[in-house]
């Protein structure tokens, strides 16, 4: 096959699933008459977090050769499925991504509950709790973790070595939280055998941290579950709540979800910071 084929192939591929999609499908607002069928490609860019004009020329097969984690982020925006996503990667001449690895592509059906939870705050971690998705009220109340390197939004990273990251957690539960982190670092550790990603973050974490090597050390191992917690957020106070797990069958990708402990002001106290975090997009 022709490079020019190749590439055809793959901007028309790009344009076939965004005209494929309405913007329900994706937790958009239609918002006025359009003139052709689907997205537009500002709202595939935005989605992707990626430029518009570099959106137009993957479409339109001119000088663009996008990397691995902007195909993850397309697959994403477009909700590609598992299968569609393999050959979006290998249309552009990478071999599909492992199962549970890094990555920001989220399979549909988590998008899809993810898109739907608008009451509480909820997002998507990767087997090695790098986030890779957020909604509006995760942003509002942990702030945005998904837009920089995968080791600025690793949870497990950030607790051992950022303070400001343990901000919102009662003091007393910090250590139980920081075992379950070492904890379930251990068993996607060996899940995924020789990995370099997994290996370099461990030891990166016990040069970093005397409590990570603390609990590592102590061999524990356990993954990430249902688990209640008291949060205090600096402008709408303290949150009783239980973080949820979902698992994804497709991916090995893990949803939490801030469900509010029933009885709690929990739930009135999410809808004040669905306020706040409308008025800070007005300002």
């Amino acid at each position: 096959m022709s490079d020019a084929m190749h590439h055809n192939d793959l901007g028309g591929f790009l344009r076939a699933r965004r005209e494929a999609l309405r913007p329900s499908d994706v937790g958009l607002i239609a918002g006025g008459r359009r003139r052709t069928p689907g997205l537009r490609r500002s709202e595939v860019a935005l989605l992707a977090n990626i430029s518009v004009d570099y959106y137009e020329r993957l479409e339109q097969s001119r000088n663009a050769h996008p990397s691995q984690a902007m195909l993850a982020s397309l697959a994403g925006a477009l909700r590609l499925s598992v299968d569609e996503r393999d050959h979006l990667y290998r249309l552009a001449g990478y071999a599909p991504p492992l199962a549970g690895g890094a990555g920001r592509y989220v399979d549909p059906a988590m998008m899809f509950l993810l898109d739907a939870l608008t009451a509480v705050p909820a997002h998507v971690m990767d087997d090695m709790s790098t986030m890779i998705a957020q909604n509006r009220l995760s942003q509002a109340l942990l702030g945005p973790w998904t837009l920089g390197d995968t080791r600025a939004g690793n949870v497990t990273w950030r607790w051992f070595t950022d303070p400001a990251s343990r901000a919102l957690n009662a003091a007393e539960e910090h250590e139980a939280i920081g075992r379950g982190y070492a904890a379930d670092l251990r068993v996607a550790a060996a899940r995924r055998g020789s990995d370099a990603v997994a290996d370099r973050l461990i030891s990166d974490l016990l040069q970093a941290s005397e409590e990570f090597t603390r609990y590592w050390d102590e061999m524990a191992v356990g993954p990430l579950s249902s688990t209640r917690k008291r949060l205090v957020h600096p402008q709408v106070g303290p949150l009783d709540v239980q973080c949820d797990i979902v698992l994804s069958s497709a991916t090995g990708h893990r949803m939490v979800i801030f469900r509010p402990q029933p009885g709690s002001s929990t739930a009135e106290r999410f809808e004040f910071l669905e306020v706040i975090s409308e008025q800070n997009l007005d300002a």
